[in-house]
């Protein structure tokens, strides 16, 4: 068997789809094995499968560039848009959460695995997101908690994933460049120039993703915060009756309701407000959710029919058609807030708490109309995190308080909705 090595070798492993500059001189050596391998009849074999995995997978993107990975989890081809979480800990929150819808995650922590999954983490009942893209793979896994490994779980559930890829380099792209769409396969058949058109011509914006995330019918929902994980919620007085839009709604968030003191009743992304306002609710919770909220006028009207009949809270997507129903204005960002770290002034308690965020879009404040109040801002853009309309009963944040996974210290805004309930109830 012989091996030839061609000099120079190029320093990554990534490509790009256009002519490459000549080479003036190309050396070739060969190298060859000290013995054959023979089979178990003594004949002579001609290929030796190696004792390693190899590069099976591509990652292309419409910027040209090719990423050779190693796949695990499901096999096939698949297209999304490409984000990056910088959460250290909670990737199968992460894999659960529905506002991925559409996209690939890379997660920028480097190793990931290493704690396997389990049924009590989920955030939904399956995952939504387009794929998973890591650094590297764990190879055993070592939790108490843990009851199957990553590769199972995705393969399980249809979802792709890739390894021993250069994420930082994906990353600063990103940052630099924004989101972008690319093509995931393990298909080798497909040309890199297949899978370069098939990134060109598919667009996330502008689609309605929350209606393949939502429930189909109303049901209650009664879970709490489990007692090991509770904190925050002794000796609560009043139920509250609350109505959670499924936008795309995560667990935790209903749990962390139930756990502050309410009822809950969840009902689909397109629920009436007449038959909303016939449930008779203390509250309406807009939960987050995948996507362009632009793209989903109905629920923005919804919002709009609700304004000043009832409070409501917005969380994320919630936050966005908040924000749109009051008058205002929604935007792509460059690369979006994704990750258990971001810190937010918190306008009205004047302190600084350190977030959970998911999201692509935001609120343009300067299209906001007079008398809504800007009460969050992210510190590391400067862009809208929360908003309020005390005329109105009005409270939402563009992040995640439940922060599943991520640092809890915007939880008290359940307290603070639980509040509000309680001052209009007291009015009525």
């Amino acid at each position: 068997m012989e091996l030839a090595i061609k000099s120079p070798i190029a320093p990554t492993t990534q490509n790009f789809l256009k002519p490459k500059p000549k080479v003036k001189s190309l050396r070739v050596f060969s190298l060859k094995c000290a013995s054959s391998l023979s089979s178990s009849d003594g004949a002579a074999t001609g290929v030796v499968e190696r004792p390693w995995k190899t590069s099976d997978a591509r990652l292309v993107l419409e910027d040209g560039s090719i990423w050779r990975a190693k796949s695990f989890g499901a096999r096939g081809t698949q297209v999304g848009e490409v984000v990056f979480n910088t959460s250290l800990t909670g990737y199968q929150e992460i894999l659960t959460d529905p506002s991925y819808a559409g996209q690939f995650v890379l997660m920028t922590n480097p190793h990931i695995g290493n704690t396997g999954v389990n049924f009590d983490d989920e955030e939904s009942r399956q995952c939504f997101l387009a794929g998973l893209v890591i650094r590297s793979l764990s190879i055993s896994t070592s939790n108490w908690r843990c009851t199957k490994e990553l590769g199972d779980y995705l393969l399980e559930r249809n979802i792709m994933g890739i390894y021993d890829v250069d994420t930082r380099a994906i990353t600063r792209r990103l940052r630099q460049d924004g989101s972008l769409v690319g093509v995931l396969t393990t298909e080798e058949s497909k040309t890199d120039e297949e899978l370069l058109k098939m990134s060109r011509s598919w667009d996330i914006e502008g689609i309605d993703l929350i209606s393949g995330v939502s429930c189909t019918a109303p049901y209650e929902w009664v879970d709490k915060t489990d007692l090991e994980w509770a904190f925050n919620c002794e000796g609560r007085g009043e139920i509250y009756h609350v109505i959670a839009f499924d936008f795309g709604i995560k667990h935790n968030i209903l749990r962390r309701l139930a756990s502050y003191g309410c009822k809950i009743t969840v009902v689909p992304s397109n629920w009436p407000a007449s038959e909303t306002l016939k449930m008779n609710p203390d509250g309406v919770l807009f939960s987050n959710g995948p996507g362009d909220p632009s793209a989903v006028p109905y629920a923005v009207e919804t919002v709009k029919e609700l304004l000043g009949k009832v409070p409501v809270f917005g969380i994320c997507m919630g936050h966005q058609l908040l924000g749109q129903a009051l008058g205002g204005k929604t935007f792509k960002m460059k690369f979006g807030h994704h990750g258990g770290n971001h810190p937010v002034r918190n306008l009205l308690a004047n302190r600084v708490e350190i977030s959970a965020q998911n999201h692509n879009y935001a609120v343009d404040p300067a299209s906001l109309p007079e008398g809504v109040e800007v009460t969050h801002i992210n510190l590391n853009d400067g862009s809208c995190a929360g908003l309020a309309f005390p005329v109105l009963n009005v409270m939402s944040l563009q992040y995640h308080p439940e922060a599943s996974p991520g640092p809890h210290d915007s939880d008290s805004v359940f307290g603070e909705f639980m509040e509000l309930m309680k001052k209009v109830k007291q009015k009525a």
